[in-house]
């Protein structure tokens, strides 16, 4: 059997220990039709699992644990331990020594995943502000591995309900936004939703839609220059290229009237421009899928959620979607490979 015919090994880590993200994990994959899709290989503790399972009094859900790097169990979950000191766990109260475990299943998910061992991973929730320091000097998943695969840039793309928004710019503060809408960004950012949809997700010749920056997209200048000056002429430029590419729209009337829905995919300026209404739209289902990168990651939707953590209230939908996502674009690139070749 050629690898590409093979159960795609997906990677997912537990996130922060304190928050739900081992909950949502242990929920998505008690669900068996998943083990008959892909080999999950769970990053972070069997210990964790084991404090979880009997938390959430889910005695049946079992796992392996992998003993060799590669060795799974391919109709089983298997779980690699990826640290030796126990950790206390506190559901609902963030810890550096939880954000630790939390660094330690990532960047041990991620030297597999370069390895070849697994072929595509899935994040859990981090707490960015206890996770944030010396040894992750960073403001989000994100920005970490485009880091560490050493891409040249990357695109937080949010997935679900047949709605993709992708962000020019993802976690800084809102006043430093318009200084780093360049034409230059814009573009770049544009080409790699194109090429995700292309690539990721099949859609041969993909229609995208662009958001303003101002209220009312500028209202021509009388708002904010940035959409005359700089958004509207990469634009009319990628549409003289033969791309599919519309706008600017004002941002607010474009999701109310329900204009979002005749695009492949939506660029949007700033962070809480695009994932306010996508949140709106999926969030129980949304995913977010890091495009660009020579890997595939993707991750759920939501966060920590440390309010009720440890309380088996957590609604797995968005891990469940996420790990499908990633199994799918495995397929999807598998296939283009061998149509390449």
């Amino acid at each position: 059997m050629s690898k590409h015919q093979e159960k795609p090994k997906i990677g997912i880590t537990l996130g922060d220990l304190n928050g739900i993200g081992p909950e949502v994990v242990i929920k998505a994959l008690a669900d068996n039709r998943l083990l008959q899709m892909i080999t999950p290989v769970v990053y972070g503790s069997t210990r964790v699992l084991s404090f979880y399972r009997k938390l959430m009094n889910l005695e049946e859900f079992n796992y392996s644990q992998v003993k060799s790097t590669g060795q799974f169990f391919p109709k089983s979950i298997n779980v690699v331990n990826c640290w030796e000191d126990v950790i206390e766990i506190n559901p609902g109260k963030p810890s550096a020594e939880s954000a630790k475990g939390a660094l330690l299943a990532l960047q041990k998910a991620v030297e597999e995943v370069k390895g070849g061992v697994i072929d595509a991973f899935v994040t859990g929730p981090i707490d960015k502000n206890t996770m944030h320091g010396e040894a992750f000097p960073f403001t989000g998943h994100t920005e970490y591995l485009t880091h560490e695969f050493e891409a040249t840039e990357s695109l937080m793309l949010m997935t679900g309900q047949e709605l993709r928004v992708g962000l020019v710019t993802e976690h800084v503060p809102l006043k430093d936004v318009p200084s780093l809408i360049s034409k230059e960004r814009v573009e770049l950012k544009i080409r790699l939703l194109e090429l995700s949809l292309k690539n990721d997700f099949n859609i041969s010749k993909p229609k995208i839609a662009v958001l303003g920056l101002n209220p009312h997209a500028g209202d021509e200048g009388l708002i904010g220059s940035e959409e005359n000056d700089t958004i509207r002429p990469v634009i009319i430029d990628l549409k003289n290229k033969g791309k599919l590419v519309f706008g600017p729209f004002p941002a607010d009337g474009f999701f109310a009237s329900g204009q979002h829905k005749k695009y492949d995919g939506i660029i949007a300026m700033y962070h809480d421009q695009g994932l306010i209404p996508f949140k709106s739209f999926a969030f129980e289902t949304g995913v977010n899928f890091t495009a660009g990168l020579p890997v595939i990651r993707t991750s759920p939707d939501h966060g920590t959620a440390y309010n009720i953590a440890g309380k088996n209230l957590a609604d797995e939908s968005s891990m469940r979607q996420a790990i499908y996502l990633a199994a799918d674009i495995v397929k999807h690139r598998a296939e283009q490979l061998a149509e390449k070749q």
